[in-house]
């Protein structure tokens, strides 16, 4: 046999030898994960919104009847008392319409006056059957008549007073200025806005509601109110208006909390928070989007179970959501307090795979 045949039969044979050994087996990888530990208890927690402070009552204060504006008497910020001039029109016109409404009153008195004793004559005369009947009866037709335009006349020239006092615009309710809408030498229809009184007493804060949390918000159990002026002081609160309508363009609910007792530090205006206490019945597990795992309606997520040493294996669970809030999302079934959910590395999972917990929360 030559030589070269006999190192060719070696090498198949040592080729073959190492065929028949088992591969060594490949150890498991173990992926590093974030968790959150849910616990539904602590998920009771106060929902905060940005507001402003505002007046319960604001009024829009307007003449009653049109002319030129001659003079402005308040200014934005200025506090008036109940029955201070704000604005006067020139009165010129209105007080001729009210000489002009004397004036027929004096006149239909005198025809009364004449009306009466002809009348009185012609009645002296019926008795004596100097007259007809239908003669008498057109005399005391023209006295009613006369009298009734006496009495309308007599309206008539109250109204034109009233008119000629509606000259002067004062307000009716003790407050602050908050808007001037109208100047000096500016003809004014009535019932134009003039100037905006924000009456003295309640003060609220109007804050927008999302959708997700209208409910909660409106059955929350206290509120509390606090102003960026003031950080660290708080006011108690009360819900004392929430809209049934969504505003169209933002789609969420405006809501009106009455600040209790304010004091004199809160001035319209101001920057303010709304945090409702969400009741009992409103706790709910929230987590963060990237813990969804699935497609379509079937939501699942990564539970980690088993673990040892910071090591344990991963299953699919079912839940059952409900919408957003922020960047979270409501579960409403499928978890249980204690449950580890994978919040980090979701996507990347297999079912049974053995991960290593990083942080757990």
């Amino acid at each position: 046999m030559r030589k070269g045949t006999l190192a060719a039969l070696l090498a198949l044979g040592a080729i073959a030898a190492g065929c028949g050994k088992e591969p060594e087996a490949k150890p498991e990888e173990v992926r590093p994960v974030r968790v959150l530990r849910v616990d539904a208890a602590a998920a009771a927690r106060s929902i905060e919104f940005a507001g402003e402070v505002r007046p319960r009552y604001e009024t829009r204060l307007a003449f009653r009847v049109g002319g030129k504006m001659v003079e402005r008497l308040v200014e934005v910020g200025t506090t008036v008392r109940a029955g201070q001039p704000v604005a006067r029109l020139d009165p010129h016109d209105l007080e001729l319409a009210a000489a002009s409404a004397r004036t027929q009153i004096v006149q239909l008195e005198a025809e009364r006056k004449f009306a009466e004793g002809d009348l009185r004559r012609y009645r002296e005369l019926r008795e004596k059957n100097f007259i007809s009947q239908a003669e008498l009866d057109r005399r005391v037709s023209t006295y009613d008549s006369i009298a009734a335009r006496l009495e309308a006349a007599r309206a008539q020239s109250r109204q034109a007073a009233n008119q000629a006092g509606y000259a002067v615009l004062a307000a009716d309710q003790p407050g602050v200025i908050t808007a001037i809408e109208a100047e000096a030498g500016q003809v004014v229809a009535a019932g134009q806005t003039i100037a905006r009184l924000a009456r003295s007493g309640e003060v609220e804060v109007v804050v927008a509601v999302p959708e997700t949390q209208r409910e909660a918000f409106e059955r929350a159990g206290a509120f509390s109110v606090g102003l960026n002026a003031f950080p660290g002081r708080s006011w108690k609160g009360r819900l004392r208006e929430l809209s049934p309508l969504a505003d169209p363009v933002t789609r969420t609910y405006l809501a009106k909390v009455t600040m209790l007792e304010p004091g004199g530090d809160v001035e319209l205006g101001m920057s303010a928070r709304v945090s409702a206490e969400v009741s009992a019945a409103e706790r709910r597990i929230e987590l963060p989007v990237s813990a969804l795992y699935g497609k379509g309606d079937a939501m699942q997520v990564w539970l980690v179970e088993a673990v040892k040493d910071g090591i344990g294996a991963v299953r699919l669970q079912p839940v059952k959501t409900r919408g957003l809030a922020g960047d979270h999302v409501l579960v409403d079934s499928g978890l249980s307090s204690g449950d580890m959910v994978v919040v980090a590395g979701a996507q990347l999972l297999r079912a049974g795979q053995r991960v290593r917990v990083a942080d757990p929360k």
